[in-house]
């Protein structure tokens, strides 16, 4: 883009740098949810309240499946 396409885009210059730290966000956002990592540490903190009572099995189940199906859909190539 030339000079005069940045001079008459130059109004649009916030709007711009919104929407790109708005995809660095989701971006982020993004990796965190699909991060192997995280989704262990949530699978255990089930476990744990799980054995303690704290939890019903079927609630356990749901979360559980909810969890791998995140984990699998994190190493699927995009």
């Amino acid at each position: 883009m030339g000079l005069l396409g940045e001079v008459l885009l130059l109004p649009a210059a916030p709007l711009r740098g919104t929407w790109w730290v708005l995809e660095q966000v989701v971006a982020q956002a993004e990796r965190q949810y699909h991060d192997p990592a995280a989704v262990r540490r949530e699978l255990a903190a089930l476990v744990a309240a799980l054995e303690a009572g704290e939890m019903e099995e079927a609630e356990f189940d749901r979360r559980e499946d909810e969890l791998l199906a995140r984990l699998a859909s994190g190493r699927r190539p995009r």
